[in-house]
């Protein structure tokens, strides 16, 4: 043993050389500091938010919908993948840790001569147990392990994050979905109008009362309404497609409500300083600085001797002859003495990829405060634009009315009312994506919130087959 410690230091001594500098920290740079408040007007509570947050728009079809994406949506899938893949490098990293046993069984059968001239066959069989254990005295299989299981947590986070996601799509495309069904009723209800406004002009110009012209006009008013169903009729398709593809699902008819049934939420926000801990995303980039960090400490070891111990232990057994027990011990070190500089570029690529994770964790934070900071902001500035378009939905209706009433009367022409419903169709258009808007809003402010996410959330279930 003492002929062993004396080699040990002398490699100790040989690879001295080869020891790395002292380690160095994240950038400064890439700090990230929370702001004191929100600069939107803003409840401030540090209530948990619900997790299935997308009840609280009212409507159960669309929590059918995001139930559906959570167990067939395809990214989905490949996210859990990713996390089971994680949780095996997790594993393999942490077996290095532990001893190897392997067990190991020859059988030889030989002929060849004797002392005497006579030819002998020979069966000799050599079963062995091996043993080989790496003892881990600069932590570098430590850090390794520590490594793997952040890359673990950070898989985990990151399906959350996509869970998340995929929710908040499957939300946004339904509310887009029905504002495209109100702008169809739109215009449906104007191209009755416009039939009406023909078939009026269409008398009048028969009697004399008018000139061709205002039929003209109301005929190409009329066309130009008829035109608008079907660009919408595709655009609804379209987004049914879309949808459908998000739970898992070939394009086909998705059963919904109204927007105009739909409920706006007004979620609270917390802290600046408190978001940090309730979004996926931060989560994962925070595990994955962890990860890259413990990286960089196993390759920075890795330029310190290694000592392995190995012991092996069996028997013989001849034909005709009695068993022989057969058994070694034995310790090994390998220390780099010099290797080109791989050890280095190892060493000085983890430390870069550290760096970069530093860099991805502040733009993760720096980008969660400024989503949250639009998405507050748009809840009061589009609360107040749909009241303003109310108040102009209904100004236009009454333009309307008293335009209609003065042209039968035959004080003003006809273009007076055209442009009195070409004024109601705008506003009306404008209202449904205004409200689609404040609805979109609401989305991307759970969406900010981290949906109700919490770092020690339970595992969702797995997905059906």
């Amino acid at each position: 043993m003492r002929r062993v410690l004396i080699c040990l230091a002398s490699l100790s001594a040989l690879t001295a050389c080869a020891t790395p500098g002292p380690r160095t920290s994240p950038p400064p740079e890439a700090g990230v500091a929370p702001p004191a408040s929100w600069r939107a007007a803003t409840t401030i509570s540090d209530d948990a938010m619900a997790a299935d947050w997308w009840k609280a728009f009212g409507d159960p079809r669309l929590s059918e919908l995001v139930a559906a994406a959570l167990a067939y949506n395809a990214d989905l899938g490949a996210a859990e993948a990713r996390m089971r893949e994680a949780e095996a490098q997790s594993r393999l990293a942490g077996a290095a840790l532990l001893p190897s046993v392997s067990l190991t069984a020859g059988v030889q059968k030989a002929r060849d001569l004797n002392a005497f001239g006579q030819p002998s066959v020979t069966l000799a069989a050599q079963p062995q147990l091996q043993i080989a254990y790496e003892i881990d005295l600069w932590g570098r299989l430590r850090a390794a392990d520590a490594a793997g299981r952040a890359n673990l947590q950070a898989s985990r986070y990151g399906r959350d994050a996509a869970r998340l996601s995929v929710s908040a799509a499957v939300a946004r495309s339904y509310v887009a979905l029905l504002s495209l069904d109100a702008q169809l009723a739109t215009a449906h209800a104007t191209l009755t109008s416009r039939q009406e406004a023909a078939a009026r002009a269409r008398r009048r110009a028969r009697e004399g009362v008018t000139s061709d012209l205002e039929l003209r006009q109301a005929e190409g008013e009329l066309e130009a309404s008829a035109q608008r169903i079907p660009a919408l009729g595709l655009a609804i398709r379209r987004q049914e497609t879309a949808l459908t593809l998000l739970v898992g699902e070939t394009s086909r008819s998705v059963a919904r409500g109204t927007l105009s049934d739909l409920i706006i939420p007004q979620p609270t926000a917390p802290l600046p300083s408190a978001l940090l801990a309730r979004r996926p995303d931060i989560g994962q980039a925070e595990a994955t600085l962890a990860a890259t960090d413990a990286s960089l400490a196993s390759a920075r070891a890795a330029f310190l001797p290694q000592v392995r111990l190995s012991a092996a232990g069996g028997g013989l057994f001849v034909e005709q002859l009695d068993p022989v027990t057969v058994w070694s011990l034995g310790a090994s070190a390998l220390a780099p003495i010099f290797d080109g500089g791989r050890l280095r570029a190892a060493s000085d690529t983890a430390a870069a990829r550290r760096d970069q994770a530093a860099f991805a964790y502040r733009k993760a934070a720096l980008t969660a405060f400024g989503e949250v900071e639009s998405a507050l902001e748009g809840t009061g500035r589009l609360a107040e634009q749909e009241e303003a378009a109310v108040r102009q939905r209904a100004a236009a209706a009454s333009a309307l009315n008293h335009a209609r009433k003065r042209y039968q009367a035959g004080y003003v022409a006809y273009l007076e009312e055209l442009d009195a419903q070409r004024g109601l169709l705008a506003t009306e258009l404008v209202l449904s994506q205004v409200r689609e808007a404040r609805l979109q809003n609401a989305v991307a402010l759970y969406l900010a919130l981290g949906g109700g996410w919490t770092a020690g959330s339970p595992s969702p279930p797995k997905r059906a087959d």
